[in-house]
């Protein structure tokens, strides 16, 4: 298997990576991302004979299509030890809640940090520590976060060894319990940035870090969020976990609505189903930052500023660029890699917006890919927290609550529709109390976190003082 970037023209056989290159690097030099040079196939057999593994041994499977360049019984066994009861606090890892006849709601928020990053984090954390111990180098990740990845990267390398974590969020725009599930971490190779912006400009401050080679190959910089093929690889997995535990036989579609910003979560289910996996439908949910809705709806992919991205009660999905995007819209454009690099290395930095609604491939978003997509507002969460509490007597946090209200508008008689749950309501207390008049329930461990000592520093979006901090804590 080899890897090629989303930007790439012709690329020649010298500068196709193999897994472990691209797992400590991230973005690719020309500043696109990372794809296998074609899906590996899943054919019905092998889906058959995959129902009934565990979690673990699922992932094994799924990964070892991607990863020749870790021994077979290596990669098997760090699967293992991600995959465990005791650290997802359940044996199904991803376990399906039927809410009615063909709703589903599949369980991701399990682990350690209660959101689904942790799902692929915590295998993250464990591929660069075995890679990094094989090479005998150390990694310096430099990532940005809107609310979950932050954490679920942190608690996943913490106390690693040769890994250091330099994690930028925007100044005052996470909830209270994801600020302080960061910034409670006191841990040496831990550094949090609160930057004086929004997501966006902490996610433009990775990319110009790991644009500036020579910066990242003197300091050995990685990055954790889903532009690391790896992450998304890893999350590839839990679609085929949904889909093996909503079906009976391989003859059944099934649909998924995901919640989404970035469109990493739900890219990972484009490739589950560029795979084989029979999905219907890939829905994506967007809160008032709708930029991935108004692409679905019209073809036009129009970025917005700082002022124009809306903080809103499901923080995490607050962007207003979808990094993740560049991937799908590759393989939309028959992965034209010239056209990409057009689209988003010149056509979005120069006019902050391009437009494939006249263009014969934008119908086929939906026909051959399968995706469609709706809009969720505050009031729309309110509501369906309510009604899914009133109905169901679940509790669901805010960003499942947009997921949730936008798959009843595309649900097929006859086709089960699994809704990823993305977080543990206790991460949007606020407004968790404000729909339901209640606090939700607190796991045991994270009592009282608000009130715990915090590690941070405030900064301005200034690339240059980022690597002036990163080179200090290296000296």
């Amino acid at each position: 298997m080899r890897y090629i970037s989303t930007r790439a023209t012709a690329t020649p056989q010298s500068e196709r990576k193999r897994f472990c290159e691209i797992l400590l690097e991230g973005l690719a030099p020309d500043g696109g991302l990372y794809l296998p040079e074609t899906y590996p196939q899943v054919e019905p057999a092998t889906l058959t004979r995959w129902r009934g593994l565990s979690y673990a041994d699922l992932a094994f499977e799924v990964l070892s299509l991607y990863v020749d360049d870790i021994p077979a019984e290596d990669l098997r066994a760090l699967c293992r030890n991600t995959y465990t009861q005791a650290v997802f606090g359940t044996a199904a890892i991803v376990p399906l809640k039927k809410l009615e006849d063909g709703l589903y709601l599949e369980a991701l928020s399990n682990g350690p940090t209660l959101a689904f990053k942790d799902m692929a984090m915590q295998l993250l954390g464990n591929l660069f520590e075995y890679e990094l111990a094989r090479r005998g180098e150390e990694l310096n990740i430099f990532g940005a976060t809107s609310g979950d990845t932050g954490s679920a990267a942190e608690y996943a390398m913490r106390g690693k060894k040769g890994v250091r974590v330099f994690m930028t969020s925007p100044d005052g725009r996470m909830s209270p319990f994801q600020q302080a599930q960061m910034f409670s971490l006191l841990d040496e190779n831990i550094y949090n940035i609160a930057i004086t912006g929004v997501f966006d400009d902490c996610q433009d401050l990775v990319k110009a870090v790991s644009g500036d080679l020579e910066f990242k190959r003197k300091y050995k910089i990685g990055t954790v969020n889903s532009i690391n093929w790896a992450r998304l690889m890893a999350q590839v997995v839990y679609y085929f976990a949904g889909y093996l535990q909503s079906t009976t036989s391989n003859e059944e579609r099934v649909s998924f609505t995901v919640p989404s910003g970035n469109f990493g979560n739900v890219c990972a289910g484009h490739v589950a189903r560029m795979m084989g996996l029979p999905i219907a439908q890939l829905v994506v949910a967007t809160n008032e930052n709708d930029v991935l809705d108004e692409f679905f709806r019209t073809g036009v992919y129009r970025v917005r500023g700082t002022a124009d991205t809306h903080e809103t009660s499901s923080p995490s999905m607050d962007i207003s660029k979808a990094s993740n995007f560049e991937r799908f819209v590759f393989d939309l454009l028959g992965r034209d890699g010239a056209r990409t690099a057009d689209l988003f290395g010149a056509q979005v930095p120069r006019q902050g917006r391009f437009d494939l609604g006249a263009d014969p491939v934008f119908a086929q978003a939906a026909s051959r890919y399968g995706f469609a997509s709706g809009k969720s507002t505050h009031q729309d969460r309110l509501d369906t927290i309510r009604s899914t509490w009133q109905k169901y007597g679940v509790v669901v946090d805010t960003h499942t609550a947009d997921g949730l209200k936008v798959a009843q508008e595309h649900r097929q008689a006859g086709v089960p529709m699994v809704v990823l749950e993305t977080a543990l309501p206790i991460k949007f207390a606020a407004t968790i109390v404000e729909a339901l008049g209640r606090e939700p329930e607190r796991p045991a461990q994270f009592v009282g976190i608000e009130a715990l000592p915090k590690k941070v520093r405030v900064m301005a979006p200034d690339v240059q003082a980022i690597k002036d901090l990163i080179a200090q804590a290296c000296a």
